[in-house]
């Protein structure tokens, strides 16, 4: 099994029950398990104590400036349930585990989550049931369908006459 790499992203705000369950030794071991030798914690403003592990290289950024970037660096991305980060990982064809904030009052990421999960574009958990996540088939996974940027100007022409 080769090396692989996981991003973390909490967004904006903060998440760090997210983070403190990724540290946990055990759910660090079945990460290691799995094959994978980093770990890139994009945290926030949240504070949380760092980790380490002799099997997996963890760094800890608040933001960066090429999110972008790092998604397609990673193999697996583990995120928040925001809709624009899911959005952002789906269109890269990335595996993705969201994680719900049950903290959060009004939780209206749980609907998008279940909506995309039932579509098999993710899978998503809370922090306390994401151990059992981590060992799903990611390639079971269907790719997120992206947009066809020629459908309108498709359309103009069969308006126009020329299609």
């Amino acid at each position: 099994m080769g090396s692989k790499h996981l991003f973390v992203t909490v967004g904006t705000t903060k998440f760090e029950k997210l983070i403190s369950a990724l540290s946990d030794e055990k759910i660090l071991d079945i990460l290691a398990k799995l094959g994978y030798t980093s770990i890139q914690f994009q945290t926030g403003n949240g504070h949380f104590k760092k980790v380490s592990h002799q099997l997996i290289d963890i760094k800890y950024n608040k933001y960066f400036e090429d999110f972008q970037n790092e998604i397609k660096q990673s193999d697996l991305v583990i995120s928040h349930a925001g809709a624009g980060t899911c959005l952002e990982v789906l269109k890269t064809g990335k595996p993705l585990i969201v994680v719900i904030n049950e903290d959060l009052m009004d939780n209206h990421q749980i609907e998008l989550a279940k909506h995309l999960s039932q579509k098999e574009y993710l899978y998503y958990c809370t922090c306390d049931t994401l151990k059992d996540i981590l060992t799903k088939d990611l390639n079971l996974l269907k790719a997120y369908p992206l947009a066809d940027a020629n459908i309108f100007s498709n359309y103009l022409d069969q308006c126009m006459g020329f299609q």
